[in-house]
C-alpha cells in the first residue's frame, strides 16, 4: 500500500464484518478506583456481574463502589415493573452507602435494558435522592468497546453538570489517568505557572465547564467528551499523546504555547526528566529495534502507541488497526508514522488474521479472545487492555510503556532456552 504525500490523507482500509472487542463496562474498573466519591450501578445480568467482578479482581469481603442490579426471571418475563425495581434497589443502596455522591446508571447489553430510559430514571432518582447525583451512560457491547466506556461516562459528566462554573482560565486536562500519572504532570504544569484541573477529578463536584475553557486530551478515545465540551464552548489544544519522550513533550509544549508560555520555558522545566527517559529507552531500543509489530484494533491507542514504538525504540510497523480513527484527534500522530504502514480501521476478524499470517510479525497487540489462540499458534502476544491499566503516560513512564512489548519477546527467549 502507497501512502500519498500528505500523511493526513492516508489512504485507510476500512473493515467491515465480525469483531472482536470487550464490553465498555470493563471501563469502570479504572474509573471506579479514580473517582473516588462515585459509585456505579450496572443494570443488567448475571452476566455484568461476573465480567466486573472478574476484571476488577475484588475479594468477596471488600467493599467496592460498583454493582450490579440484576434483571431476575420476573423482570425478564415483563412481571415486575423496571423502574420501581431499579427505584427500590437505588433506594437501599443508599440507605446502606450515604456516602455516595455521585451514583452512575450504566446501562448493559439486554433488551430489557435496553428499552429503558436511564436518563429520565437519573433525573427522577436525583430528584427523590438530594444528597446524590445520579447520571447515566451505556456500557452496552453492541454499542462501545471497552475503552469507549469512560469515553460515555466522562461526556455524561459533562453534559449532566449543573454545579458552579470552572475557571475558564485554567488549563483541563481530559481523560482518566493514573494518580501517579497525574501527579507527575500537575508539578510540571504548576512549574509552569500553568493553572491546571482535571476531568475526571479525584472527587467530582460537579462543575459545569465554563465558556473559553482550553483542554488537553490525555486519551485518543475521548469522541463523544471532546464533542460534550465543545458544546459547552471549551477549545480543544491540538496536541500529540502524552506517550514516550516525543508525545509528551509534544503535548507539554502545545498546552504551554495556548497559555502563552515560552519554548524555553518548556525545556528548562521538562529537560531532565526527558534527560532520564531518553537514557531508559536506550535500552528498550536494544531489546525493540527492528522487531515487527502488528496490531489489532481495540483501544484506539494503537495509532499513537505504533508512532511511540516506531520512532523512540526502532519497531516495524506491519498493521496498525484502530476501531475508529479520528483524524482531527490523531492530527499530529499521523504524520509521524511511517509511509509502509498498513493502516486500518474497524474489524473484519478472518481478513486480518489472514493479513497477520502473512506479515508474520515478532509480536501482536490484541484483545483478550485472540491472545491465547494466537498464542497456540506460537505467536507471542501483547494484551491491549493491560496499556489502559497500567501507568504509561508521561516522561517517567516512558520505559516501563516500551517494557510492556519488551516482556513478551523475554518470556519467549527465555522459555526457548
Amino acid at each position: 500500500m502507497t501512502l500519498a504525500a500528505d500523511h493526513r490523507e492516508l489512504p485507510v482500509l476500512k473493515e467491515r464484518g465480525q469483531h472482536e472487542v470487550f464490553c465498555g463496562l470493563t471501563g469502570i474498573v479504572w474509573l471506579h478506583r479514580k473517582i473516588q466519591n462515585a459509585f456505579f450501578l450496572v443494570v443488567g445480568s448475571r452476566t455484568c456481574a461476573h465480567l466486573i467482578q472478574s476484571a476488577a479482581g475484588v475479594m468477596i469481603f471488600a467493599e467496592p463502589r460498583f454493582a450490579t442490579a440484576i434483571l431476575e426471571e420476573k423482570d425478564l418475563a415483563g412481571l415486575a415493573d423496571a423502574n420501581e425495581e431499579l427505584d427500590r434497589v437505588v433506594s437501599r443502596l443508599l440507605a446502606r452507602r450515604p456516602e455516595i455522591e455521585l451514583l452512575f446508571l450504566v446501562g448493559s447489553c439486554p433488551s430489557e435494558v435496553i428499552k429503558l430510559d436511564l436518563s429520565k430514571t437519573a433525573e427522577r432518582l436525583s430528584a427523590s435522592h438530594p444528597g446524590t447525583r445520579v447520571l447515566s451512560y451505556s456500557g452496552s457491547g453492541i454499542e462501545t468497546t471497552f475503552t469507549q466506556g469512560e469515553d460515555a461516562c466522562l461526556a455524561a459528566m459533562v453534559r449532566g453538570a449543573t454545579g458552579a462554573p470552572t475557571d475558564a482560565n485554567e488549563l483541563c486536562v481530559v481523560g482518566a489517568l493514573p494518580d501517579v500519572v497525574e501527579d507527575q504532570f500537575q508539578r510540571v504544569f504548576e512549574r509552569l505557572e500553568i493553572p491546571v484541573r482535571f476531568l475526571p477529578a479525584r472527587r467530582d463536584a460537579g462543575a459545569t465547564v465554563a465558556p473559553g475553557t482550553r483542554y488537553l486530551l490525555a486519551q485518543p478515545f475521548l469522541t463523544e467528551t471532546a464533542r460534550a465540551l465543545g458544546e459547552r464552548g471549551a477549545t480543544r489544544i491540538p496536541a500529540p499523546f502524552p506517550f514516550g519522550v516525543e508525545g509528551t513533550r509534544g503535548w507539554l509544549s502545545a498546552g504551554a504555547a495556548a497559555f502563552g508560555v515560552s519554548d524555553e520555558r518548556v525545556e528548562a522545566v521538562v529537560a531532565p526528566a526527558e534527560a532520564r527517559a531518553r537514557k531508559a529507552l536506550e535500552r528498550m531500543r536494544e531489546r525493540l529495534g527492528g522487531k515487527k509489530i502488528f496490531f489489532f484494533p481495540d483501544s484506539q491507542l494503537e495509532v499513537p502507541l505504533a508512532r511511540f514504538l516506531h520512532r523512540e525504540v526502532g519497531m516495524e510497523l506491519t498493521e496498525v488497526g484502530t476501531p475508529y480513527l479520528h483524524r482531527e484527534h490523531l492530527d499530529h500522530e499521523l504524520p509521524m508514522l511511517p509511509e509502509s504502514v498498513r493502516l486500518s480501521e474497524g474489524q473484519d476478524v478472518e481478513r486480518q488474521l489472514d493479513r497477520l499470517r502473512a506479515d508474520d510479525p515478532d509480536l501482536v497487540v490484541c484483545g483478550l479472545g485472540l491472545a491465547n489462540p494466537l498464542e497456540a499458534e506460537g505467536r507471542r502476544t501483547k494484551w491491549s487492555i493491560e496499556l489502559v491499566f497500567t501507568p504509561v503516560h508521561g516522561y517517567e513512564q516512558a520505559a516501563d510503556l516500551a517494557e510492556l512489548f519488551a516482556r513478551p519477546l523475554v518470556r519467549a527467549e527465555r522459555l526457548a532456552v
